[in-house]
């Protein structure tokens, strides 16, 4: 039998056993730092060049010049690596706004522990609070769908709806559910009043069709206003809704679950889906939940003016060839609003970047 040299034994023994992971790993070092995650909702067509969505603005201007790959959501991201803003469209409806979210936070290229949220889109808006066009930053986000429901026609006759917190058996039972299961989420009020405070001076677009269309809600002072930046609580709901009656049951609803601190604004149907996957990466210390700002803008009335039906209002809305009466001062509202907060948290990062702005 020819025996193995020593060497050789000793050589085989050091290569088979295990090694420390190395500390220069590609985890950290590769990683591209974000400051900003700009999430818009929908894009009508192409990032550039044709009839815009929420997204296009953003990439044209601010601008996103950067198309990066991203087959795990919705849309392909944008860049500007200069300022360090990521920009994302998530598809519409809270299931896609969640899955694009926790898609991007599990994305291993990017490192979005210090990076602010900026959700910015279109929204309806109630005439008790605000004429079309205005711009409302949201401090307390709010789920329209989690619940129980009844045909309303099936209702006991004291009821005002058919629609019945988680767990409870009548419309707006107290006590509250502690625990709320994602139906109401609170953002961090400081950064969300710094935000209007930096905005509020702004002018807004005003035209010629939004001032019609507010002309005819005469018995609401607030919409007939000029569009204005605002502080305004958001409904979150898969379902488009529309009429007076059940613009009463937004209101109420909101009330309910924010404990009277919130008000119902504005009604989109994203956001509550984009909070529930950033809550779960904050508690994976992937990002920060306290770095989100919600701004929403009006692109048309949650409820019809007075001598229409709901119906006939929906329809009048939607019939003016795909967009609202204020589609276009709505989409420039969010990017003007959104865009002056991304620009100073970028123009002011060595502070910001370690601790959040206050006012």
């Amino acid at each position: 039998m020819r025996l193995i040299p020593f060497y050789l034994i000793a050589l085989i023994f050091v290569a088979c056993q295990p090694t420390e992971p190395s500390t220069e790993t590609t985890e950290t070092t590769d990683k591209i730092p974000i400051k900003v995650v700009v999430l818009a909702m929908f894009e009508r067509g192409q990032d550039t060049g044709d009839g815009p969505g929420e997204f296009q603005l953003w990439v044209e201007r601010l601008p996103l010049s950067d198309s990066l790959p991203f087959p795990q959501g919705y849309r392909q991201l944008r860049y500007n690596p200069d300022k360090g803003v990521l920009g994302m469209v998530t598809g519409v409806g809270t299931a896609k706004a969640a899955a694009s979210v926790m898609a991007l936070g599990m994305d291993p290229r990017f490192d979005l522990s210090q990076a602010y949220w900026v959700i910015a889109g279109i929204a309806g808006i109630d005439p008790q609070d605000a004429s079309t066009g205005s711009a409302a930053w949201a401090e307390w986000v709010v789920d329209g769908d989690l619940g129980h429901e009844i045909d309303p026609r099936e209702a006991p006759a004291d009821w005002t709806t058919g629609y019945i917190p988680l767990r409870k058996s009548e419309p707006y039972q107290e006590p509250r559910p502690q625990n709320n299961e994602g139906v109401v989420y609170q953002l961090n009020s400081p950064l969300v009043n710094w935000a209007y405070e930096l905005t509020k001076d702004l002018e807004l677009m005003d035209n010629e069709e939004i001032q019609a269309m507010r002309s005819q809600f005469s018995e609401y002072p607030r919409a007939q206003t000029a569009p204005r930046v605002m502080k305004g609580d958001q409904l979150a709901a898969m379902t488009y809704w529309h009429g007076e009656l059940l613009n009463q049951w937004a209101n109420d609803w909101t009330e309910y679950w924010t404990g009277g601190a919130g008000n119902f604004v504005t009604s989109a149907m994203e956001d509550t889906g984009s909070l529930q996957a950033l809550t779960f990466l904050d508690q994976a210390d992937l990002v920060d939940v306290q770095r989100v700002l919600v701004l929403r803008t009006g692109s048309n009335f949650t409820m019809q003016h007075s001598g229409i039906t709901a119906a006939e209002s929906l329809a009048g809305e939607k019939l003016k060839g795909g967009g609202y009466s204020a589609y276009v001062p709505a989409i420039e509202a969010a990017y003007l609003v959104g865009s002056t907060v991304v620009n100073e948290l970028v123009a002011k990062w060595e502070e910001y970047g370690e601790e959040l702005p206050t006012r």
